[in-house]
């Protein structure tokens, strides 16, 4: 009798552990629909305009069926030798060029990334993107919260009847006669203490990983400025290039921020906001973009009532920009490879900045983020005199030995190989 007691005490506790893990594991098998989105999909989609790509909004409905479109998305190549006439259509639609391959993403991942989404509301029906971006989290979190609660009241319902088979074995015990031992409480059973001890640290083991791996990522990061500095105005209405601004990009690792002598060569002469839109905040606080120049007059030490011409010899303060993107002490970034060489577009990393007021970042600049971009991004070979020294992916693709669709990533020429990123 107490042999079968034991055998079904220990049945009792695995059958336990083993539904908690299984609820444990279905709540962090979950997979991000918004992250998978920014890290494989955000560099060339945007949800409800077309960038690179078409609009991810309704794709679903205009592939038909979904295995389709998930064939497309794992290797778009190879799925338009099916012909599909829509696949072809699209093809030819965005200048007949291939959009990379995600093997690595799971059927799983992909449907993740389609209810993200079909979480975003169109503009002006309701929150923008981000406000999506947060309704797709908060549905995500509801799940998380629902199948949380699901095990703890199945684990309570596992234990109290643990507990109530334990005093009906003793009822029936002495009824026979036979001396039964007397139940151990909870809180002393070391059997049940083992069990939540497991669990709690595999749960806490798996948050404190994910908050560790999480650390210093900070994507949609958007600081409050000393000036407020519209790059919508600068790099979007009035087309300034980037590199004017910015032109360590092209010749070295950083991009730098420009000194006050790059503001004052234009705002010499433009000392007000004159522009046909109005500037606003994301709050929704109006700006005075005439204000914001004379913010600029204050830290370059002019006036211009009483100076016509500014000069750098005058008494100016540098400006406090707040820094937006950030990369670990560990990690190696050299804009000049990227942008000169590789000839990247800075959108590919910083999103659509010419049509930005207040920047935020974009991309969450992770390791992942990067290295999937290495294994799809095809190399600027032709006229690139950056990669003449790999002769051999030359001769391969002018002798056919590699299809020139494909292309060379920037994989096969060590881009992801640890030490070219760290130290």
């Amino acid at each position: 009798m107490i042999q079968h007691r034991r055998i079904d005490k220990k049945f009792a506790l695995v059958l336990v552990f083993t539904i908690c893990f299984s609820f444990v594991n279905k709540i962090f098998a979950q997979p991000n629909g918004q992250a998978l989105f920014s890290s494989n999909c955000a560099s060339c989609h945007a949800v409800h305009k077309n960038l690179t790509g078409p609009a991810l909004a309704g794709v679903e409905a205009r592939w038909g069926k979904k295995e389709n479109l998930h064939a497309w998305i794992k290797n778009s190549s190879a799925y338009l030798k099916t012909g599909d006439p829509y696949a072809t259509a699209l093809y030819n639609q965005y200048n007949k060029t291939n959009m990379p391959a995600f093997t690595s993403l799971t059927e799983q991942d992909i449907d993740a990334i389609l209810a993200y989404v079909n979480s975003v509301p169109a503009p002006g029906t309701g929150d923008s993107a981000a406000g999506g971006g947060a309704s797709s989290a908060a549905t995500e979190s509801d799940n998380t919260l629902l199948f949380g609660i699901l095990t703890l009241i199945l684990a309570v319902i596992a234990l109290v009847l643990l507990q109530v088979n334990s005093n009906l074995r003793k009822l029936s015990a002495e009824k026979e006669g036979e001396h039964a031992l007397e139940p151990v409480p909870f809180y002393r059973n070391k059997a049940y203490i083992a069990v939540i001890t497991v669990v709690l640290f595999c749960v806490g083991g798996y948050l404190t990983t994910t908050g560790a791996i999480g650390l210093g990522r900070t994507p949609d990061y958007q600081p409050i400025q000393p000036i407020y500095y519209s790059h919508k105005v600068h790099a979007g209405t009035n087309q300034i290039s980037c590199l004017y601004c910015h032109g360590g990009a092209q010749e070295g690792k950083h991009a730098n921020i420009p000194s006050i002598n790059v503001c004052m060569n234009c705002h010499m002469a433009v000392n007000e906001y004159t522009g046909k839109d109005k500037l606003y905040k994301e709050d929704g606080t109006e700006i005075n973009g005439t204000a914001e120049i004379q913010k600029l007059y204050k830290y370059a030490g002019y006036d211009p009532s009483v100076n016509k011409v500014w000069t750098p010899n005058n008494k100016a303060t540098p400006i406090e920009w707040v820094k937006i993107h950030s990369l670990p002490d560990h990690v190696y970034f050299n804009h000049s490879q990227h942008v000169k060489a590789g000839q990247v577009a800075c959108q590919t990393c910083h999103g659509e900045i010419q049509k930005m007021d207040e920047v935020k970042q974009f991309a969450d600049l992770s390791m992942g983020w990067c290295i999937n971009c290495h294994r799809t991004t095809k190399v600027q070979f032709k006229d690139n005199g950056f990669y003449s020294i790999y002769q051999k992916f030359h001769e391969d693709l002018k002798n056919g030995k590699i299809d020139s669709a494909k292309g060379i990533t920037v994989e096969k020429i060590g881009g992801t190989e640890c030490q070219k990123c760290h130290y």
